[in-house]
């Protein structure tokens, strides 16, 4: 792999939209050491990892994915970003090639939101999707 370095359920993905790949391959391998399905868990992983890459800089850092299971087996997915813009759904209308992010999300995922890190850091934007 090239500008990613993966642990055991942790991602740290450098500022380049060319790794979201490398972040798709990354989910499949953990979702199938846990054997679930990975066309969801990629898709949002890719929705969740575009948006904060798209809205970050080069002086903001990198850009973290982290995988874990919940007690009831359902897949937890963050990502850390150090920006402190608050990702917002969009309406967009059908000719858009941008802006559905969130919505796939959300169309998804048992339940996902955004928290702010303390000392204005960042944020982490989590979702959970069932297994």
């Amino acid at each position: 792999m090239g500008e990613a370095a993966c642990s055991a359920s942790e991602m740290v993905v450098k500022q380049d939209l060319r790794v979201v790949a490398e972040v798709r391959r990354f989910v499949r391998l953990v979702t199938g050491q846990w054997d679930m399905d990975d066309f969801v868990p990629c898709l949002v992983a890719s929705e969740l990892v575009t948006n904060a890459l798209r809205y970050a800089s080069e002086k903001d850092g990198d850009v973290t994915l982290r995988l874990d299971r919940t007690e009831d087996g359902a897949l937890w997915m963050e990502v850390q970003d150090a920006t402190y813009d608050l990702p917002h759904m969009l309406k967009t209308d059908a000719g858009s090639e941008t802006g559905r992010g969130l919505f796939i999300v959300d169309q998804y995922a048992r339940c996902w939101g955004i928290r702010a890190l303390a000392g204005d850091v960042g944020k982490v934007v989590f979702a959970v999707l069932d297994a």
